[in-house]
């Protein structure tokens, strides 16, 4: 077993690892959601946690960690009733995003079932990770059919597995941990409202302080047991300090008073739900424990509040997660007691001391309601200023405003409407986003799981058999059994067990919904730039943006001005990342259209490249004229067609105006064998219908 990295040596980030240590003091708080970009150290700090987790005692021989002094009643390996115990260490069950069904809930043991005849129950990582800790790394990319069954264990404390002729139920409750990058999709609001507590890691811009990281890595990696072994007196003092807190947990008093500023708070920032209300309470009190205090204090609801509700106070995914901390000071001062606010405790001067950093609770010092013990180097330092803006935060100056060359004074209105370049005009922004209908692509796809398009799944209704197509990978027992069935007696069969073949295997078909690729190409030319027009345009690709995210679909968005054509916004399923992309875009230059969508057929070449199995969708929100390159209009009119050649489901988004219309938009579409519509139809719940409209023109296409 390789050693792992020790808890206490891990370099600043104060909130994840109070976070985490509070979830070993009470598990009852309800895990862990970690956000931040990527090379932060969440995973290396959430597997060093199960180290310090205190030994948890068992029933010998039961795969469901039973407890001794209460034994499950209904569990599969009982009934235990006087069973040895035995202890172990706590154990950490890490989920893969790509695992089945079978592999989180369990599923019968086919081996047995073919071969003695007998059901048998086969336990999944759901039991494994019972009374221990469910490590989920980049949980926003789960699938939806493993997030339900999560969610199914996490509010009941149990798995209930109904599959196969097989009816088992067993414990499940676990400490919930989860890592995620936001620039890679958000994650389903039923499933982020079950974590208990999240916080928001970045790397530190203090030199020091990364020079200590760097320091401390490459000293592990040259010998871990060397680095565990120099660490070991600071991990045994925090694991001394856990125990403690747990004991002394259940005598902490969470009064009135604190209560009252807990609902107070909570109804002050309008979370959904009185969950928020009770996660809030067990954090506090944890707090106090974790402290060495038996009574919650102000200071440690303000804590409490800062880790349990921003990511409860979002009303949709544009909203960054966060809390106004001078309104949540606010509503603590209000609602906090007036005879015993300075506690009856020991003097505390600065009680908002802890608090004050820029990445609000760190637990700073002993007395601090959360402080962690010294690490004695450069690690100490707080965090720089700033660290809790947000992994998307340094994008954002990424969008191209094409240079100073277009920012310019403005040239003579003549020289724009002979098709030069027209000075940039500032970013506009958006409509309100609606909601949209759903936009089938037509057939049946075999992309990844989503909730859009039809598609052959490996997860969904089973809708027949079939000789498996390479490795076995879903069984269908029923069809296996009837193949196999009418040759038992030509193959000698006198016991129990069936006698199975290779040629009697049978895979199950299924049928689900997949994620599809919508991919928008905006002019964003001069002749785009009227206010009213780029509002709408914008607003459209925002709201398809919020029903992808709801879809499990990617976005993308191509614009084309001046002389070239950029992607704005890479396929992404991050509705944050899309929404601040978006918003910087401005308008202005000529319009190479024919550049346009050859960066959109460059993009798709690169997508296929990585997922030949999502079918795109192309949006073209333009006008339809090509001022910009030699030829402007047969060039447009070649690259339409080899989008076109390649079966490309595509619309067109009139955009001209006035009472002369060329009718370039229409000449567009018909070289993308696709769809033109006005930009009126663009409005609120228009822009569904028309992506609709395309999919019935490629059904009478196929057709």
């Amino acid at each position: 077993m390789s050693t792992r990295y020790p808890f206490t040596a891990v370099v600043g980030m104060d909130d994840l690892r109070l976070a985490l240590l509070l979830n070993a003091v009470s598990p009852a708080v309800g895990g862990v959601l970690v956000r931040g970009e990527k090379g932060t150290a969440k995973s290396t700090a959430v597997r060093a946690l199960a180290d310090l987790l205190p030994d948890v005692s068992v029933v010998a021989g039961c795969r469901f960690s039973c407890d001794p002094a209460g034994p499950d009643p209904q569990c599969p390996d009982g009934p235990h009733e006087v069973s040895p115990a035995e202890s172990r260490a706590a154990r950490m069950v890490e989920l893969p995003v790509g695992a089945s069904e079978d592999r989180l809930a369990g599923a019968l043991d086919i081996e047995r079932a073919l071969s003695e005849g007998v059901k048998a129950f086969e336990p999944g990582l759901l039991a494994h990770a019972h009374r221990g800790i469910l490590y989920v790394d980049e949980v926003n990319l789960l699938h939806d059919h493993l997030i339900d069954l999560l969610l199914d264990a996490a509010a009941m404390g149990a798995s209930y597995v109904e599959r196969e002729g097989v009816s088992v139920r067993h414990a499940a409750r676990f400490l919930l941990v989860g890592t995620m990058n936001p620039e890679e999709g958000e994650l389903r609001p039923q499933l982020l409202d079950r974590f208990g507590l999240t916080v928001e890691v970045a790397a530190s811009r203090e030199p020091d302080q990364r020079v200590e990281v760097v320091r401390r890595r490459l000293a592990y990696d040259a010998d871990p047991a060397g680095f565990a072994a120099r660490w070991a007196a600071e991990e045994e003092a925090l694991r001394q300090r856990i125990a403690t807190a747990r004991a002394l947990l259940p005598d902490v008093t969470l009064g009135d008073a604190a209560l009252r500023q807990i609902a107070a708070t909570c109804a002050a920032f309008e979370v959904d739900g009185m969950r928020a209300d009770i996660v809030m309470a067990r954090t506090a009190t944890a707090l106090a424990a974790w402290a060495g205090r038996d009574e919650v204090l102000e200071e440690d609801v303000r804590q409490a509040a800062l880790l349990a509700l921003p990511h409860r106070r979002r009303r949709n995914p544009f909203d960054a997660p966060g809390l106004d901390e001078d309104k949540l000071d606010q509503t603590l001062d209000e609602f906090g007691p007036q005879e015993d606010s300075q506690g009856d405790d020991e003097p505390d001067p600065e009680p908002q001391g802890p608090d004050d950093g820029p990445d609000g609770p760190d637990g700073g010092g002993p007395d601090g309601g959360g402080g962690l013990p010294p690490q004695g180097g450069p690690d100490d330092a707080p965090p720089p200023a700033g660290a809790d803006a947000g992994p998307e935060q340094p994008s954002v100056p990424d969008q191209r405003s094409d240079g100073a060359p277009e920012q310019q004074p403005a040239q003579p209105k003549s020289e724009a409407a002979e098709g030069g370049a027209a000075p940039e005009k500032a970013a506009v922004g958006a409509t309100e986003p609606f909601k949209t209908r759903r936009l089938d692509v037509p057939g049946l796809g075999e992309g990844a799981d989503g909730r859009r398009s039809r598609a052959r799944t490996a997860h969904g209704r089973t809708t027949g058999a079939r000789r498996p197509q390479g490795a076995l990978s879903k069984l269908h027992l029923a069809a296996t059994v009837q193949a196999a069935a009418p040759h038992q007696k030509a193959r000698g069969r006198s016991g129990r067990g069936l006698l199975v073949r290779r040629d009697d295997l049978r895979e199950a078909v299924r049928e689900g919904r997949e994620g599809n690729l919508v991919l928008f190409v905006v002019d964003a030319s001069g002749s785009m730039a009227a206010r009213k027009r780029m509002t709408a345009v914008k607003g459209a690709v925002l709201s398809l943006l919020l029903d992808a995210y709801q879809r499990r679909d990617k976005v993308g968005m191509i614009t084309f001005r001046g002389a070239d054509a950029e992607l704005a916004l890479p396929p992404t399923s991050s509705v944050e990342a899309g929404a601040a992309r978006l918003e910087q875009l401005p308008t202005g230059g000529r319009t190479p259209l024919a550049a346009g969508l050859l960066k959109a057929h460059e993009v798709l070449r690169v997508e296929r490249m990585r997922d030949a199995s999502r079918r795109p969708l192309v949006v073209v929100v333009t006008d339809g004229r090509a001022t910009g390159g030699v030829e402007p209009r047969p060039r447009a009119a070649k690259a339409a067609h080899l989008l076109a050649s390649e079966g490309v489901a595509s619309v067109v988004v009139d955009c001209e105006a006035g009472p002369v219309r060329l009718g370039l938009a229409g000449e567009l579409a018909r070289d993308l064998q696709g769809t033109a519509v006005t930009l009126d139809e663009l409005r609120a719940d228009s822009v569904s219908a028309l992506v609709r409209t395309v999919t019935d023109t490629t059904h009478r296409r196929a057709a």
